[in-house]
């Protein structure tokens, strides 16, 4: 959500949006999904702003992904609720607006999930509700000073989410009065006490409250003070429990988005492993311990994977915990250099349990159906790459639309560095390497086109911890326009990254520096657009 300068919009004419005729019924206008830097295989509204994932469930073989979305600018303003849907997670369908601001306020962040006893009564057996729990932002009770602007609403829809319904009764879950950053509402079944378990971030902490209806609510408990990484306020949370791969042992997650204090600054999303009760979160000691109680450990430590959140009702008998996040830092979202739409959405993602060297870890990984629009496979090898040489791998579609499977040999001993990096006939360049000294995946965008947008976007190389095993790096990467996201040693270490070329990069070199590299090689694949122009 964003939460850092509304008080500097517009007031007149966002309170006249909230209070006057917003909630008539939008239709989509089409982009061309051809603009500059528009990628071409992850979701992108078809115009103005997008921001936090929210509301997604899966019902009668659809993905529903909604989102933050402001209809009227490129830019954030009152918020309303986009929609699209998927069939298999890569090519998406534009719906028209979901949920549209109201008397009550803006519609932030949230979740929704199929009710199918119809415990809140909304619906039937036959026709279970599918039920939004949203926040609902109240702009005039912030702009008096009130700390109580925030609440939690429901809305339902009887139609497999097509149209929606807001609830005569809300707010659901009114603001215990003092706290005014009290959002994002994640709710999930529990069936051990046959109820509804919402995770809610409440200022630096999350907080946990049951329900029989998903109408009356009541407060189990608080998690998080003094834990894990408190640079700016808690946000986007998400509960779920997961199986350790190889193992006959389950484990619980709580996935906890935070704006600013991410790992490499700005927006961030960690997470914590352990056990819920029922009532309350109680970390894992021995995930504790491998890691200090002030930093965090992070699910993705590029700059643009932010308010991630996981599917609802997926089958069991698919039994995947699929997550997608928002590809943009609140550091520079409002002001990137794309005019028709601003932001989109990371790729979904496969996560899975490890219990690894160094604890208990969140691997992330594309989800399979990806391959589906693979295209035109490229395979190449190289050997001994000296100290400040570079080879060039020939590719016969361009490397800013294409997937990567990579594995480097290093020395034993190596002190060096080694890069991928795209280029332009500009000069203009983007890298992904690795420090065998620091044994860190690095990000180098600093020179990856005009950054005068601002001075936070491309700063500093960022970098992630990625210990190797043994002298072998296995890197996938996919290229998309104007993003990259790294998948690292099967997905344990991840970075998704943003740049912004002049002109698009048409070269790719692997580049040594202060060390050789016996090998490499790899497969690299074409990916189709799914966007009509």
């Amino acid at each position: 959500m964003f939460k850092q300068n509304c008080q500097l919009l517009h007031t007149a004419l966002v309170i006249a949006l909230v209070l006057g005729g917003c909630n008539r019924r939008m239709a989509v206008q089409p982009g061309t999904y051809g603009e500059q830097h528009r990628p071409q295989w992850h979701y992108s509204p078809p115009q103005k702003w997008m921001n936090d994932p929210n509301g997604m469930f899966y019902y009668e073989g659809n993905y529903h992904l909604f989102y933050q979305h402001y209809p009227e600018a490129s830019v954030w303003g009152p918020m309303h609720w986009g929609h699209a849907v998927s069939k298999d997670l890569v090519h998406w369908e534009n719906l028209p607006i979901a949920i549209y601001p109201d008397s009550l306020g803006y519609i932030f962040s949230g979740s929704a999930v199929v009710d199918w006893q119809n415990s809140s009564g909304l619906g039937s057996l036959e026709n279970p509700p599918i039920v939004a729990v949203y926040t609902i932002h109240d702009m005039v009770a912030q702009k008096a000073g009130r700390l109580d602007c925030e609440s939690q609403g429901i809305a339902f829809s009887l139609d497999k989410g097509k149209t929606w319904t807001k609830y005569g009764k809300n707010p659901v879950l009114p603001n215990p009065g003092n706290i005014p950053d009290f959002r994002d509402p994640k709710v999930s079944w529990d069936p051990r006490g046959s109820n509804w378990i919402m995770t809610l971030a409440a200022g630096d902490v999350i907080s946990f409250w049951s329900s029989k209806n998903l109408i009356n609510w009541e407060h189990l408990s608080d998690f998080g003070k003094g834990l894990g990484a408190h640079g700016g306020v808690w946000e986007c949370p998400d509960l779920f429990r997961m199986k350790v791969e190889g193992a006959n042992e389950y484990k619980w997650v709580l996935v906890v988005n935070l704006n600013p204090g991410g790992p490499n600054g700005g927006s961030g999303t960690q997470y914590f492993v352990g056990e819920f009760n029922g009532r309350q979160f109680i970390p894992d000691a021995s995930f504790l311990s491998s890691i200090s109680k002030e930093s965090g450990v992070w699910l993705d430590y590029g700059r643009d994977n932010y308010a991630g959140v996981t599917w609802s009702d997926i089958p069991e008998s698919d039994g995947r915990r699929i997550l997608i996040g928002w590809m943009s830092n609140w550091d520079y979202s409002n002001v990137v250099p794309t005019e028709t739409w601003r932001n989109g959405a990371t790729l979904p993602r496969s996560l899975t349990l490890h219990n690894t060297k160094q604890g208990y870890r969140v691997f992330s990984n594309p989800v399979k159906e990806l391959q589906s629009i693979r295209k035109k496979e490229t395979s190449w090898s190289f050997l001994d790459l000296k100290s400040g040489q570079f080879v060039a791998p020939k590719l016969p579609f361009s490397p800013l639309q294409s997937e990567w499977d990579l594995e480097l040999e290093l020395p034993e001993g190596s002190i060096g560095k080694y890069w991928i990096e795209l280029f332009n006939d500009l000069g203009e360049r983007y890298r992904i390497g690795y420090d065998a000294v620091g044994k860190q995946l690095l990000s180098d965008r600093t020179k990856s086109g005009p950054n005068q947008f601002s001075d936070r976007f491309a700063r500093s190389i960022h970098a992630a911890p990625l210990p190797l095993s043994g002298s072998k790096l296995r890197l996938h990467l996919l290229f998309d326009v104007a993003s990259v996201e790294v998948f690292a040693e099967e997905g344990s270490t991840v970075m998704t990254e943003l740049f912004f070329p002049t002109r698009p990069f048409t070269s790719v070199k692997l580049v040594a520096e202060g060390g050789d590299l016996l090998s490499a090689k790899g497969k690299t694949w074409h990916l189709e657009r799914v966007w009509a122009k």
